[in-house]
């Protein structure tokens, strides 16, 4: 058995045995450094409300507030510096080059990474580190990462809903979907900004001239 069967047979375990606690353990670990992919946890959980054993505002709690905590805790180790987290990273699997490219990636973006970031691969793990080092201010950060984390949270757990017990089909194809995703974002985006100046550009020719 792979490591991805292996990590999904365990989850499934813990869900079925730990209930809505297994979720909030499971998406803590998975918004910490840890290689609990959410695409192994949340789908299953999708499929447990279509039979009526999960109750859907419970999954929504239990798994924001897993993201949420995983997050602060991965905040708090980037605030004490990164050679501690190289340090007890590694003992998670942490890839230095990984941490490194999602640091510029937080440097270049800014806060509103916290939450672009929940919809893109590997960086999702990760970009609570870099905003602990940059000493993000706390609110924002977790404002981001609750809109953000149960975006994709739920997203996941309707794909478990629709696909009933094929809810494993979303494994091989969530890369595609993160994609997908993180285009649609983007298009939304270059569409507020354009917008904007649009209006701007027709205040601006609306307004009077300045004489001399």
């Amino acid at each position: 058995m792979g490591i991805t069967e292996t990590l999904c047979y365990y989850n499934t375990q813990l869900i079925q045995s730990c209930s809505y606690f297994g979720v909030f353990v499971l998406m803590t670990l998975e918004s910490m450094i840890a290689p609990v992919p959410s695409e192994l946890v949340m789908p299953f959980a999708g499929f447990l409300i279509f039979t009526g054993q999960f109750d859907p505002w419970a999954v929504l709690i239990a798994s924001s507030l897993g993201s949420i905590v995983g997050s602060l805790l991965s905040y708090g180790l980037g605030v004490l510096g990164e050679p501690v987290v190289l340090r007890y990273g590694r003992y998670l699997l942490l890839n230095p080059h990984h941490l490194e490219w999602t640091r510029k990636f937080f440097e270049r973006h800014g806060g509103k990474t916290i939450f672009i970031a929940r919809f893109i691969p590997v960086v999702r793990h990760l970009i609570s580190i870099p905003a602990g080092l940059a000493r993000m201010p706390l609110m924002p950060f977790i404002l981001y990462t609750l809109v953000g984390a149960t975006m994709w949270n739920m997203f996941l757990v309707y794909c478990g809903i629709r696909l009933k017990e094929n809810w494993r089909l979303i494994q091989q194809y969530t890369h595609i979907l993160d994609y997908f995703v993180v285009a649609g974002l983007l298009l939304a985006v270059a569409y507020l900004i354009w917008k904007i100046k649009a209006a701007q550009g027709k205040l601006g020719a609306s307004s009077p001239e300045e004489t001399p």
